[in-house]
């Protein structure tokens, strides 16, 4: 893992700050703006700017974009993991106006993602640092914990987030990644809370996860090992059957958050590489979505969401230059999948 500087972990506390390394910090970033990675077929597809949402902390020295999602009203909420009490922790963006404005922040939270429930309608937020998962009404207030304490023994790291149909939650938990230990989970949470159960265990620091395009099964990248397994579901939510599906062939970068075009396209996000890989369901790398060379300061390409209906992709980018949101043409639809998770 990624050691970091003093500062940030003086600042936002030692809980706090290993939030940090839900983004995949294992590595150090690498040069942004690179030519396509071997093996991609069919070349590059260039992103364009957007614009910046954040700048670099001086309380953290860090800014982190992850958890793009859209409301069904049109917005895109964005969290910042490492913005200090006080500055934005949730963001609402107008991609049309480009535009953006604070939802929410506290003092406390170390929030990687965010996912609308098809329930409630509410926002829910995964704390990493605290282990717990919290909902807001979609103005950013009425906060309230949705989930605290121990599963199975063992406090959760929750990474990232998918909802089912019906509103039950499937969590990434990315137990193990301080120690480089294989103890992650996939963990599902009734809608309200009351029942939890571990579907997967053993898996090497859990970070993006998201439903097939038909809600059979999930698929899970596991950042210590560069590689995204697919977990089978049976009728009732039950784990059926899990393998390795694919080796994410990264470099020095790692798997980070995955979304799902209506086309069941995968879109793996990268940390330690200012890109997104893009794989069909039967494992073979279509395209790499890259940044224009130009830009400096930018080393990872955490998250995407796609809007549902159309085919325009925003990709969160960050680094020391900044926090940034990015567009491209995604190859598929997008669907309630496509709010990278």
């Amino acid at each position: 893992m990624r050691r970091l500087p003093p500062r940030p972990l003086a600042a936002l506390a030692t809980a706090g700050l290993l939030a940090i390394a839900i983004a995949g910090c294992g590595t150090e970033p690498g040069a942004s703006g690179g030519p396509s990675a071997p093996g991609s077929a069919t070349g590059a597809i260039r992103a364009q700017k957007v614009m910046q949402l954040t700048r670099t902390h001086e309380e953290t020295g860090m800014t982190l974009l992850e958890g793009p999602s859209f409301h069904p009203d049109g917005g895109l909420y964005v969290v910042d993991v490492t913005a200090p009490p006080g500055k934005p922790k949730v963001m609402r963006v107008d991609v049309r106006r480009k535009t953006v404005r604070a939802v929410h922040t506290d003092g406390r939270g170390a929030y990687t993602s965010a996912q609308f429930s098809p329930y409630d309608g509410r926002l829910y937020l995964t704390d990493y640092a605290h282990g717990e998962i919290v909902s807001l009404a979609p103005d950013g207030g009425d906060p309230r914990t949705f989930f605290a304490g121990e599963v199975d023994g063992a406090r959760m790291n929750p990474d990232d987030i998918a909802f089912d149909e019906e509103g039950h939650l499937y969590v990434s938990d990315s137990r193990g990644l301080s120690e480089g230990a294989a103890h992650g989970r996939v963990v599902r949470i009734d809608r309200d809370g009351g029942k939890v159960t571990v579907l997967a265990g053993g898996l090497a620091a859990t970070n993006g996860i998201s439903f097939d395009e038909a809600y059979r099964g999930l698929w899970i990248s596991e950042l210590t090992e560069n590689r995204i397994s697919y977990l089978r579901l049976g009728e009732g939510g039950e784990a059926a059957s899990r393998h390795t599906a694919i080796r994410v062939d990264g470099g020095i970068a790692q798997t980070d958050s995955i979304a799902v075009d209506a086309d069941g396209n995968l879109y793996q996000g990268l940390h330690g590489r200012p890109a997104i890989v893009v794989y069909d369901r039967h494992g073979e790398r279509l395209a790499t979505v890259e940044i224009p060379a130009r830009a400096e300061g930018l080393d990872s390409a955490t998250n995407v969401a796609i809007t549902p209906g159309g085919t325009k992709a925003y990709m969160t980018v960050s680094g020391p230059g900044g926090g940034y949101l990015y567009t491209f043409d995604a190859l598929g639809k997008g669907t309630r999948q496509s709010n990278g998770g």
